[in-house]
């Protein structure tokens, strides 16, 4: 059995979701530049809340305006915006993934180099970001911020190409990792996207001025039309001769990050010609075919349960209903100073919905479990409110590996999935039963027949352990167990 004492140890109601990664945005050429990149940014609130930073360029000088907080807080006013004047403007919501909370970390980044100013906002993470930061640092190079970001900056600017698209090209060749880039000089904008595409870009276009952005759904605020996305390895230059597209790299199949489908992305986000909605609700019926109970209502932990559980009611046949209701005006869970207090945390966020599970079987259906501490907390909150039973279903294959692109997981040993057998994290969570969907089963869901081992469709490593590029970073102090974790996983 799991003891109260290690719930108590592990719950930190702050660590045990899945934490957003970052949202960029970018348009060339209207006059409205700055006041439509905080819109965008608006829409792309769900991939970060702790900071967000807008940069703009007048035609004469670059306007920069970052601050700590949601885009709401930091844009809302008409006299902030007024300050970033120009047609051209980049922007960026952040969860610190690499690199602390500070403002001189929040992005878009932005140097004067030789030729002019260069402003960046990047959503991902570089693997050999460190390596590079520490070579660099020995070289002479003086950073202003501790994220990973500021590599490309000095790459760029140690770089002795003469044209910028050159020096550009020549850095990002040398960085690993997860990308999408959207960069800024006083003549161009700038898209580039991973060899993999592990991180989205899509090209938006708005009264005929191009825009670069992490998610549709940025586009659908503005009123902007979808043009494409931005493929894998490539490099688009925007500017006022129109847009130009570079193929850098060698071609490789592209393996974007599978969690964009099951939790990232919002739910009315279309990425490679798939409705998210939809793939989330495909995802739940697949768990209703692979591991059914018999129950009276399915119930998802909202908000991101909501899709896969309505999918699943519809496979399974049991009726739909609401039985956590969340409180959308709660931020951050508060750290109290005392457990039973900090206990409490959940409930600021979740109630329930006492008349839907009172005496019912229930199903509940979340999209992932991290540490298992709030799936505890849901389930004692659901028999508190009188449920008979509670079968817990997960939207996800078991999360067993961290990632290194740009999610911000715990390490392994703080990975339920990675420690406890399925028997065990049942007995953890307090469900009378307890299933994942299975790769294979996540994979039908997104439309392909299976998994193929030898040639995988999507960065889905957290699940296999199967990272598709180098970990360089991991090398040093942490290599023994990288080379662990990679043979447990092959």
């Amino acid at each position: 059995m799991i003891s109260q004492t290690e719930r108590d140890a592990a719950f930190d109601p702050n660590a045990d979701r899945l934490r957003e990664e970052c949202g960029v945005f970018g348009i060339y050429g209207h006059a409205d530049a700055a006041a439509l990149t905080a819109l965008g940014l608006h829409a792309l609130q769900h991939r970060g809340q702790e900071a967000a930073g807008i940069v703009s360029f007048d035609g004469k000088r670059f306007h920069s305006e970052r601050r700590l907080g949601l885009v709401g807080d930091a844009f809302s006013e008409a006299s902030v915006i007024d300050k970033l004047k120009g047609k051209q403007a980049i922007g960026h919501v952040r969860y610190s993934t690499t690199g602390e909370t500070i403002l001189r970390n929040v992005q878009p980044l932005f140097a004067e180099l030789h030729g002019g100013g260069f402003a960046v906002a990047h959503n991902g993470n570089l693997t050999n970001g460190l390596t590079l930061r520490r070579d660099l640092v020995r070289d002479g190079a003086i950073y202003q911020s501790t994220s990973d970001t500021e590599v490309l900056l000095h790459l760029v600017a140690r770089s002795r190409k003469q044209h910028f698209i050159d020096r550009f090209i020549e850095a990002i060749r040398q960085i690993e990792g997860a990308y999408a880039f959207v960069g800024m000089t006083n003549k161009k904008l700038i898209g580039a996207r991973d060899p993999l595409g592990i991180r989205p870009l899509v090209l938006g276009d708005l009264d005929g001025c191009p825009i670069l952005t992490s998610e549709t759904c940025a586009l659908d605020i503005i009123g902007a039309k979808f043009v494409r996305e931005i493929e894998n390895g490539e490099v688009v230059i925007i500017s006022e001769t129109g847009i130009e597209s570079h193929k850098p790299f060698p071609p490789v199949a592209e393996r974007p990050c599978i969690f964009e489908y099951i939790y990232f992305a919002r739910p009315d986000s279309i990425v490679k010609g798939r409705s998210i909605y939809e793939r989330r609700k495909a995802m739940g019926a697949v768990l209703a075919q692979e591991s059914p109970a018999e129950a009276d209502v399915v119930v998802p932990v909202p908000d991101s349960g909501v899709p896969a559980a309505l999918g699943y009611a519809q496979a399974s046949g049991i009726p739909f209903e609401l039985g956590i209701i969340r409180n959308h005006y709660v931020g951050r869970t508060f750290i109290e100073p005392t457990q039973k207090v900090r206990e409490l945390g959940v409930k600021l966020k979740h109630s329930a919905n006492r008349s839907v599970v009172e005496g019912k079987r229930i199903i509940l259906v979340d999209d992932s479990i991290v540490r298992g501490t709030t799936s505890f907390k849901i389930v004692k909150m659901m028999r508190e409110a009188g449920a008979k039973e509670v079968h817990f279903r997960i939207s996800s294959p078991p999360i067993t590996h961290p990632d290194y692109y740009g999610i911000d997981t715990p390490d392994r040993e703080k990975l339920l999935a990675a420690t406890h057998s399925l028997e065990e994290m049942r007995q953890f969570v307090g469900a009378d039963s307890l299933a994942f969907i299975s790769v294979d089963g996540l994979y039908r869901a997104m439309g392909h027949e299976r998994r193929d081992p030898a040639r995988p469709q999507f960065t889905d490593h957290c699940f296999t352990g199967d990272y598709p590029t180098s970990l360089t970073d991991m090398v040093g102090e942490s290599a023994k167990q990288q080379i662990s974790l990679l043979a447990e996983a092959g």
